[in-house]
């Protein structure tokens, strides 16, 4: 639609809109910002224990230390690798599960109470009988955090699958279309928005499978810098850790909703 056909109306209301995202943005910053201060101010005059907590001074001149020896980039990079593998190993077999289910009602009501099982344990404690079985390594690591998003993704996608109208799937049957086609048509399509909200889930577990699997095994990493900071009362580098983990996390899962962003345009 051009400009010309917009009506004025809509035209404040698309002004109005960008307004209110600008100043949602400005106030996430401003209380970013002020966080930080205040924290810093609370450090230099000693109303908290700068030893316990640290300070953004602290953390920042670490994070140059850091960066400057080359230290900071290769363990990023070792968590980093392991998070993306892991997480489109965890998301691709968990797709692909999802719809060998859906294929085969029989398989669906016999695996039913084990994916329940499943997804009530607590995957992390299981991450080193994983290790065990895997090997220590970045194996292991991957494969913790494929258990911790793979049970998630098969029931978040078997249960989009399963409720597609079903007068759309007997349509393209009465006109004689494969199973395949009725997936590729309808199920898959219909089903894009149940698998964005699962990637930005996926981010979330693949991330903390890596990093328990990192606190038990790793010599290097993210996970191995809080553990190793906590050992040696290093708070400064747990602190910038966390505040490195937390940066890259929003990133992948703000590239994650701009990807939704434009398949949601497809998909309407």
């Amino acid at each position: 639609m051009s400009n010309k056909n917009i009506s004025k109306e809509h035209s404040m209301y698309l002004k109005q809109n960008q307004k209110r995202k600008r100043t949602i943005l400005i106030s996430q910053i401003t209380i970013l910002i002020l966080g930080l201060i205040l924290w810093e101010i609370a450090a230099r005059f000693n109303w908290i224990d700068s030893f316990l907590t640290s300070s953004p001074s602290q953390i920042w001149n670490l994070f140059l230390e850091y960066t400057k020896n080359g230290d900071l980039f290769y363990h990023v990079g070792i968590s980093v690798f392991e998070t993306v593998i892991g997480f489109l190993a965890g998301t691709l077999l968990g797709v692909f599960v999802a719809i060998g289910l859906w294929w085969s009602d029989f398989w669906a009501k016999v695996l039913a109470p084990y994916l329940v099982v499943l997804n009530s344990l607590p995957k992390t404690a299981l991450a080193p009988i994983v290790i065990i079985w895997v090997g220590a390594g970045y194996s292991g690591i991957i494969v913790t955090a494929i258990t911790v998003s793979i049970v998630v993704t098969i029931m978040n996608m078997f249960i989009s699958f399963t409720s597609v109208d079903e007068d759309k799937i007997r349509l393209l049957e009465t006109f004689g279309a494969t199973k395949f086609q009725v997936l590729r048509k309808v199920v898959l399509p219909y089903s894009i928005p149940a698998l964005m909200s699962t990637l930005k889930v996926n981010i979330g577990l693949s991330w903390v499978g890596v990093i328990v699997g990192e606190f038990l095994v790793s010599k290097a990493g993210i996970g191995y810098l809080i553990v190793y900071g906590g050992q040696v009362f290093r708070l400064d580098l747990v602190m910038m850790s966390v505040f490195i983990l937390s940066i890259i996390s929003a990133i992948m899962y703000k590239g994650i909703a701009i990807i939704e962003n434009r398949f949601a345009k497809w998909h309407d």
